[in-house]
């Protein structure tokens, strides 16, 4: 914001000569809520927003959440499909460390088994290196090699609990590091799949944060059926015209 305000910054480029890192996933979400069902929507969509604040492979992984979230509404989704929808647009190492994440969550079914493998897979994709706390000197610079690491470990969460938001989000919380992180993701993408939030863990945090967790939600729903709708609108349109283009033969 402070390259924006003061330097002027293009808003689309603000983001190169920041630190390279998950802030610009954290808050992509509801860029695939309002996308649902359609990742690669959400995935440009996400690039975009995130541009002001991310580059290189943090905002590739902004896109890729939200193309996760995007994918996890569609009709029927699972893990799987999830995973599959992100690895047909993730792009250079984000694509391959969820490549590698994915794979080795696959061979498990509780999250305790699954932390040091998923740690083992996401490291040579990792900058900031084995020390959270004293990071690399590599860390959080720009890379096409390189990935965050919260967003492959989210997913791989999301694999090895099933698509349980419960199981994925007590994994991620006991993974370590930049947990809370990877717990945020794995939630978003379990939610979106369906599988409910556990009704006192929502009135525990409601009552201490002093927050209403439903209103945002049913303001986060409206925006998305106002989005859908013009969208269809603009799509009728350009199928107007592009029937015009092609002459009579064509408009049937």
């Amino acid at each position: 914001m402070a390259r924006i305000h003061y330097g002027h910054v293009d808003p689309r480029e603000a983001g190169v000569g920041n630190i390279v890192n998950c802030g610009a996933a954290m808050y992509t979400a509801p860029v695939g809520l309002v996308n649902a069902a359609h990742p690669a929507g959400a995935y440009a969509e996400a690039l975009d927003v995130a541009g002001a604040h991310q580059s290189s492979y943090g905002r590739e992984a902004a896109g890729v959440l939200a193309a996760a979230v995007a994918a996890a509404c569609a009709p029927g989704a699972t893990p799987d499909s999830v995973v599959a929808a992100c690895l047909s647009l993730a792009k250079d190492g984000t694509r391959t460390a969820i490549e590698k994440v994915c794979e080795a969550a696959s061979r498990h079914t509780d999250f305790e088994s699954a932390l040091r493998p998923l740690r083992e897979a996401v490291a040579p994709y990792d900058t900031v290196g084995p020390d959270y706390r004293a990071p690399s000197l590599g860390a959080r610079r720009p890379s096409r090699l390189h990935a965050i690491e919260e967003l492959p470990v989210a997913l791989g969460m999301v694999v090895v609990a099933g698509g349980d938001f419960r199981h994925a989000v007590l994994g991620a919380v006991n993974y370590g590091r930049d947990c809370d992180s990877i717990a945020t993701m794995a939630g978003a993408v379990t939610g979106a799949l369906g599988s409910p939030v556990p009704e006192e863990w929502a009135k525990t945090v409601a009552e201490a944060s002093r927050l209403d967790l439903l209103e945002p939600a049913a303001a986060l729903t409206e925006v998305a059926r106002e989005v859908f709708a013009r969208d269809v609108s603009r799509r009728r349109s350009h199928e107007r015209a592009f029937a015009e283009l092609g002459g009579p033969e064509c408009s049937g």
